[in-house]
């Protein structure tokens, strides 16, 4: 999910002067769609406050930097995509060990829930900003190798303050230059002609599936990207709805008290919230949940597609809704609140049988 950006041929001391600029004229552009304006990534704009609000941290082991998260109590985390964010306000509980060779990572509690995909976590900051109107802000977050946020955790009490400056002084980087170095990202796999997919070999795994994990090892089996099987599974798994559905199913949660799961990340992490939705509402372009606790904003201009999903289980079927951009990228996905051994709520499939 990897947006390019080109690194502009400014110094660190120009960029920095330009952004200081955009702000000025603009003072709550946020610092992405700075970035963007601008022509750089996202960590190399944060870099240019080296010495200053930023510090650059250094990690060798990610596991270990990731259990010092527990230390900083109550915290707001962000994952997010070009057309969502995702924030949960709560405490890391649980850290998993790393899993399949350091590859995954897992954290799990009654707020915060994370999927992580550890091999591009490449860089990460600290940032403590001490002018932001209205209270101070500090946060740790963590970029991919193109300079592309992965994940950010904010502190949000004033017993995390003494655990932050200890996680700051443990990790603090040797090189605190305002120089960033982005690498280019990565080509995305082309993905196989229709015609060349063995779409009943698809299905056949799909009406096969034990379990939701199971999904995407098909998908790698078959050779298939996500939305492209969706669309061969049509009428038999799947259905394309309208591109306002993802804005229905939150109105309805909101109006029927459906406890949901929604699913937002990036290529390295997914951030997941269980529970209900209350206070819906639309904001220029994007529609919103503004809970205690929880905040969504779906740009609804990214969304190309939406798909009604299907997946057999050994609890039942389990039913989604899948939103794409442009290329094929998942943008959110909603879920009725399950736990693994339990069947799907009914008012979850009355929910989205409304949808269209």
């Amino acid at each position: 999910m990897n947006t390019t950006i080109t690194e502009a041929t400014s110094t660190p001391e120009e960029l920095k002067a330009r952004w200081a600029e955009l702000l000025e004229a603009n003072p709550k552009l946020r610092i992405r769609n700075a970035a963007e304006e601008l022509g750089v990534s996202e960590a190399a704009l944060l870099a240019t406050q080296c010495g200053e609000t930023v510090t650059r941290l250094a990690v060798s082991d990610w596991e270990a930097f990731m259990q010092t998260w527990k230390s900083l109590g109550k915290v707001m985390v962000l994952t997010r995509n070009e057309n969502c964010v995702h924030e949960k306000t709560g405490e890391y509980e649980q850290i998993h060990p790393l899993m399949h060779g350091g590859k995954i990572g897992l954290t799990t509690g009654k707020d915060i829930d994370l999927r992580l995909f550890m091999g591009g976590w490449k860089h990460a900051f600290a940032v403590e900003d001490l002018s932001i109107p209205g209270g101070h802000s500090r946060s740790i977050q963590v970029f991919d190798p193109t300079g592309t946020a992965i994940h950010k955790i904010y502190v949000k009490s004033e017993a995390g303050i003494e655990p932050f400056h200890k996680l700051v002084e443990q990790h603090r980087a040797e090189d605190q230059s305002k120089a960033f170095a982005a690498e280019a990202p990565e080509p995305k796999r082309p993905e196989m002609p229709d015609a060349q997919v063995d779409k009943d070999a698809l299905l056949a795994g799909w009406k096969a599936l034990k379990d939701t994990h199971d999904f995407f090892p098909l998908l790698m089996k078959c050779r298939t990207g996500r939305e492209q099987a969706l669309r061969l599974a049509e009428g038999v798994f799947t259905k394309k709805v309208s591109n306002t559905a993802a804005r229905k199913v939150l109105d309805l949660a909101s109006e029927r008290g459906t406890s949901i799961m929604v699913f937002v990340g990036n290529d390295h992490c997914i951030q997941i919230h269980t529970g209900p939705v209350k206070k819906v509402m639309e904001y220029q372009d994007w529609y919103n949940v503004m809970d205690p606790g929880f905040n969504l904003h779906l740009k609804e201009s990214g969304i190309v597609s939406c798909w009604l999903v299907r997946k057999p289980t050994t609890d039942g079927e389990v039913n989604s809704l899948e939103v794409f951009d442009k290329d094929g990228e998942v943008i959110v996905q909603f879920f009725g609140e399950r736990k693994p051994g339990s069947p799907e709520l009914e008012d979850w499939r009355e929910l989205l049988s409304a949808i269209d």
